[in-house]
């Protein structure tokens, strides 16, 4: 299993926040959707750290914090099929596009 701590990514390592805004009536459901990301994600070799959160102040708002060791376990991450298929199942769900910004440490 993946370590998910980021204090120890190698200098290559690709981090990621990704978001997710449901409809006010679609919570439950996005955040059932996106809980189920978080085995698989964990589970790829190249992942170091994938955490979902939920902001407080407004609970339509889905946050995840992930690292990859490398461009590569991020674009394996990408073409795994619960990602690639993520889209079209929340399209009709969310009330927004998603977010995804790549960041490496400096």
């Amino acid at each position: 299993m993946a370590t998910h701590d980021s204090r120890h990514a190698p200098a290559a390592a690709v981090h990621v926040v990704a978001r997710h805004w449901a409809r006010p009536d679609t919570i439950d459901e996005v955040r059932k959707i996106l809980i189920e990301l978080i085995a698989p994600s964990r589970a790829e070799p190249g992942c170091l750290k994938y955490e979902l959160f939920q902001n407080l102040a407004d609970p339509a708002d889905f946050t995840f914090v992930e690292t990859f060791a490398s461009d590569a376990a991020l674009a394996e991450h990408a073409a795994a099929p619960y990602i690639a298929g993520l889209q079209p199942r929340l399209r009709a769900l969310t009330g927004r596009p998603s977010e995804v910004c790549r960041y490496r440490a400096v």
